[in-house]
Formats: C-alpha cells, sequence, structure tokens
C-alpha cells in the first residue's frame, strides 16, 4: 500500500511540472510582453486647420446688387461663398474693387468690378462717381457703364485691417450706391441696370502705390 502512495504522490508532481498541461502553470508567451510601439509625432498630431477662405479673414465680406434689364438678377452672395479683391485704380483716381461669384461646375462665374473715383486711402467719402463692370465668365459676355456718370458710391467707409507695419495696408471696403443708366454689353444691343448695391470688400495699397 505504501508503495502505491509513493508512486501516486510522485505521478501528481509530474504532472503539476509538466508545462502545458494545466494552464496556471503554463510559460507566459515571450511575445505577449512585448510592449504596444509607441505613437509616432506625426499620428499624434491633429491635423492642421484648413486655410481661411471667401472674401474677407474677418469673415464680413458681402455683396447686395438689383439687376434688371436683359437679366433679371437679386444678388446677396455672404463672404464665404465669393472671392473680392481690390486696390488703386491703375491712374491713382480711385479704388477699384472686385467681387467673383459662387462658381457654376461647369466653369461660368459671375463678376462685379466697381472703379469708385475720388477717393483716397483710409478716407471716407459721399457722391463717388463710380465705373460699374459685369463680367460673365465662361460666357464671353460682359457688360460696362463706360461712363462715371452713370453710376454713384452714395457712401463709402474705410476699415483697417491686417498688421499696421509692412509696406502693405490692407482696408475693409464697405460702401452703398446705385446706378441711374445702364451699361450696356460689348458685344450685342443687350443692357442691364444695376439699381442699387452694397458690398464690402478688401482693397491693399502699399508705397508704390
Amino acid at each position: 500500500m505504501s508503495w502505491h502512495c509513493s508512486a501516486l504522490l510522485s505521478s501528481l508532481a509530474l504532472v503539476a511540472l509538466s508545462p502545458g498541461l494545466i494552464g496556471a502553470g503554463t510559460a507566459p508567451d515571450p511575445a505577449s510582453t512585448v510592449p504596444a510601439p509607441a505613437r509616432t509625432a506625426s499620428a499624434a498630431t491633429p491635423d492642421a486647420a484648413p486655410a481661411a477662405r471667401g472674401c474677407l479673414p474677418t469673415g464680413n465680406g458681402y455683396l447686395r446688387a438689383r439687376i434688371r434689364g436683359a437679366l433679371d438678377l437679386d444678388i446677396d452672395w455672404g463672404n464665404a461663398e465669393i472671392e473680392c479683391d481690390g486696390g488703386p485704380r491703375p491712374d491713382g483716381s480711385g479704388v477699384r474693387v472686385s467681387f467673383a461669384g459662387p462658381p457654376h461646375g461647369d466653369g461660368r462665374r459671375m463678376r462685379l468690378v466697381f472703379g469708385v473715383g475720388s477717393v483716397l486711402e483710409g478716407r471716407a467719402g459721399h457722391d463717388l462717381p463710380t465705373n460699374l463692370t459685369v463680367i460673365f465668365e465662361g460666357e464671353e459676355r460682359l457688360f460696362a457703364t463706360r461712363g462715371a456718370d452713370h453710376c454713384t458710391v452714395d457712401e463709402l467707409r474705410q476699415e483697417r485691417v491686417g498688421a499696421l507695419g509692412g509696406p502693405k495696408r490692407s482696408w475693409r471696403i464697405i460702401a452703398r450706391g446705385f446706378c441711374i443708366a445702364p451699361a450696356s454689353s460689348l458685344s450685342s444691343d443687350a443692357r442691364i441696370l444695376v439699381s442699387r448695391f452694397d458690398f464690402a470688400g478688401n482693397a491693399v495699397f502699399g508705397d508704390e502705390d
């Protein structure tokens, strides 16, 4: 009997020491102890913010206009859907501000260009003679007043934007006005009348202007 007990105890000891037979005695897998790779700096860094788009970085550009005649349009463009540009007129007699509207999928786009006379950088003005050109990009259509006595900006203000230093100076141009005579097509006898307009765009002046 004592021999059988000793053999049984020896067998149990061998089972307890044999790896893989009992889960608690299984040696750990070396691969499971390898730490997970650290995230790289590029993966942890959030995506850069998208570049600002639209007319003015301050978000308060716009163009509103009422057009009748060969075209019947009521324009109400907000800052995010338009592009604007401006600066002194080539002859230095005033400021020119342009607005490009939302583009169509086929490449067509409407652009309005206001050439406002008798205004200086940073100065307000009233009853200013204005030229107006309406361009339909992608359609080869263009309308122009061809005369400073056709349209008038009855009020214009300028607000400084951006950094104060540097060779370039940016201004927010706010104006409202009307036309009393139509703009004519350069390729046909069609005409349009912009009976009123309001806009806020930008103009950039430099020391060389």
